[in-house]
C-alpha cells in the first residue's frame, strides 16, 4: 500500500497511545501567540500587526549577494563547519562594538553567541530554574518569554508597570512577601528599553533602584535589550548592565532588530559562573550557532559602517510609529487608550473592559487584519481587554488600513454594548488587567479629565485628539 493512501489515524487513539510518555512539563507548556499568528504573515490578504517583525525589505539585495560572495570566497570552509559553542571571535568583536554603542565595554571573551535572543531566555531558565522556582517579571511581559517560563515550570510573579517601567515599590512589596513565605526568586526579568509589549521605557532612577536592590539582595536580573538602539525621541539611558558592572545582571540582545531575524544570532554576557553553565547548556541544545550566519554578520560589519543601516531603520520606524498613532486617534473610539513609545516596535492599546481581545481577534481576522491579544503577555489570565500592535513590519498604507479595520470591529463592540446597556461605557480598562494604559484623557480643547482609575501612578498615555500632518510621514 502506498503510505500516502493510508487512512488517517484516530486522534483520540494517538493521544491515548502517547499520553503516558509525555513529560510532566508538557502539561504546562504553552504555544507562543506570535508563532501561532506567524503563518498570517505569509498571506498577502492579511495585514499583520501581530509579529515583532523588523522590515527586512530595507536590506539591499545587492548587499546581501555581495556579502554571501565574500563568505563563499573568504571563509567557505569555516562557514560550512561546526564552530565553537561560545561563537567565533570575529563575531564577538562585532558584538562588543554594538554594546559599546550603548555605553557598555565588554571583553569579547565574556560573550556567548546564541541562536537568537530567545535562546538566551531558554538558557537562563535551563541554568537556573527547577520546577516551582520563582521568576519575577513585569506585567505585562514579553509574550515570547511566557511559553519558556511555563516550559520550565516556573512560578511567575508579575509586577505592575507604569509609564516609567516596572514599579519599584511593588517590586519591593513582592520581594518582601516572597521572603515571608521563604521563597527566593531565581531572577528578575525585564525589558527596560521600549518594552515589548508595553512600549514604555524604564526611567533612570528606577534602573538605579533595580540594580541597587539586586546587589543588596544578591538577586540576578535578566536584562532583555533587543530594541535599545531603535530610539526615535528622547535621551538614551544607561543599560542595567552598565550600571551594575556585570555582577548581578545577565544581559541579552540580538541582531534580529538591527540587522535581520533570519540570521538567528543573539548574545549574552553574565557573571562568569552563570555564563559557564549557560555555555554548557547550549552545547546540549545545538552545539553551536550557525557558522554561516556568524560569517555573514562578521562580513557585514567589515563591509562598512553598520550604524548607517540602523539610522535608516530608525527613520522608517519613526514615521510608521507616527502613522499608527495618528491612525489610532482617527479610527479608535474614545474609550480606547494606548501608549506612546519613544522607540522599539510596539504600541500597547487597551479597549473598554467589556471587550475581550481574544474574541476581537477572531472578528478582526474576518476583516483580514491581525494583532496579538493582551492575555499572551500575562500568566494569570489578565490582559483580556488589551492588544499589542506592531508598526515596523508593514508599510504606512497598510498601517492606516489595518488600524481602520481594527477600529471598525472595536466600534462594532462598543455600539453593541451601548445598545444593550443604553449608556456609553466608561473608558476604563479591565480592573487589574492593564497597568500601562492611560488613567486620564484630554478633551478636544486639551482640558484634562478626571482619572479613569483610582491608582494615580498608572501610566499616562498620550491621547492624540486629531490627526496631525508630519513632514515625511506619508
Amino acid at each position: 500500500m502506498n503510505p500516502g493512501s493510508r487512512p488517517p489515524r484516530s486522534t483520540v487513539r494517538d493521544i491515548e497511545r502517547y499520553a503516558s510518555l509525555f513529560a510532566e512539563r508538557t502539561q504546562v507548556m504553552k504555544s507562543s501567540a506570535m508563532r501561532d499568528l506567524m503563518a498570517l504573515t505569509e498571506r498577502e490578504d492579511v495585514i499583520s500587526l501581530a509579529g515583532g517583525l523588523p522590515d527586512t525589505s530595507t536590506f539591499p539585495p545587492e548587499s546581501y549577494a555581495s556579502l554571501m560572495r565574500t563568505v563563499a570566497t573568504e571563509c567557505c570552509a569555516r562557514a560550512l563547519q561546526y564552530g565553537p559553542t561560545e561563537g567565533f571571535s570575529r563575531l564577538k568583536r562585532c558584538i562588543a562594538e554594538v554594546m559599546s554603542a550603548e555605553g557598555m565595554e565588554i571583553d569579547p571573551d565574556d560573550l556567548l553567541v546564541t541562536t537568537g535572543g530567545q535562546q538566551v531566555i531558554d538558557l537562563v531558565c535551563k541554568t537556573l530554574i527547577d520546577p516551582g522556582d520563582v521568576i519575577v517579571a513585569e506585567a505585562p511581559t514579553y509574550p515570547g518569554a511566557v511559553p519558556t517560563f511555563c516550559a520550565y515550570q516556573a512560578d511567575v510573579v508579575q509586577v505592575t508597570m507604569d509609564r516609567d517601567g516596572m514599579r519599584i515599590d511593588q517590586l519591593l512589596e513582592t520581594l518582601d512577601e516572597l521572603d515571608r513565605t521563604g521563597r527566593r526568586p531565581k531572577f528578575i526579568y525585564t525589558v527596560p528599553n521600549f518594552h515589548n509589549p508595553a512600549g514604555v521605557t524604564m526611567s533612570l532612577q528606577r534602573r538605579r533602584d533595580l540594580v541597587r536592590i539586586a546587589a543588596e539582595r544578591e538577586l540576578l536580573v535578566l536584562e532583555d535589550n533587543p530594541y535599545g538602539l531603535l530610539r526615535y525621541e528622547g535621551t538614551p539611558l544607561p543599560t542595567l548592565r552598565s550600571l551594575d558592572g556585570g555582577e548581578f545582571v545577565i544581559y541579552a540582545s540580538t541582531f534580529s532588530k538591527i540587522l535581520s531575524p533570519g540570521v538567528r544570532l543573539g548574545w549574552t554576557t553574565a557573571p562568569p559562573p552563570v555564563l559557564q553553565k549557560m555555555s554548557i547548556g547550549k552545547q546540549s541544545a545545538d552545539l553551536c550557532s550557525s557558522s554561516v550566519s556568524q560569517c555573514f554578520v562578521a562580513a557585514y560589519f567589515d563591509s562598512g559602517p553598520w550604524h548607517e543601516y540602523v539610522r535608516s531603520l530608525i527613520e522608517i520606524y519613526r514615521r510608521r510609529r507616527d502613522v499608527m498613532l495618528d491612525s489610532l486617534a482617527e479610527h479608535f473610539p474614545r474609550e480606547a487608550e494606548w501608549t506612546h513609545p519613544e522607540g522599539g516596535l510596539f504600541i500597547w492599546a487597551t479597549m473598554p473592559a467589556y471587550i475581550d481581545t481574544n474574541d476581537l481577534l477572531a472578528r478582526a481576522l474576518e476583516e483580514h487584519v491581525a494583532f496579538v491579544p493582551g492575555r499572551a503577555a500575562f500568566v494569570d489570565g489578565r490582559g483580556g481587554s488589551a492588544m499589542r500592535l506592531n508598526f515596523s513590519g508593514v508599510g504606512e498604507d497598510d498601517i492606516r488600513e489595518g488600524i481602520r479595520r481594527i477600529g471598525e470591529v472595536v466600534r462594532e463592540q462598543v455600539d453593541l454594548y451601548d445598545t444593550l446597556t443604553g449608556a456609553r461605557a466608561a473608558a476604563m480598562p479591565q480592573t487589574g488587567a492593564d497597568p500601562v494604559t492611560a488613567h486620564r484623557q484630554r478633551s478636544a480643547g486639551g482640558e484634562e479629565r478626571e482619572p479613569l482609575q483610582e491608582d494615580a501612578e498608572l501610566a499616562k498615555v498620550l491621547r492624540l485628539p486629531a490627526k496631525r500632518k508630519r513632514a515625511g510621514s506619508g
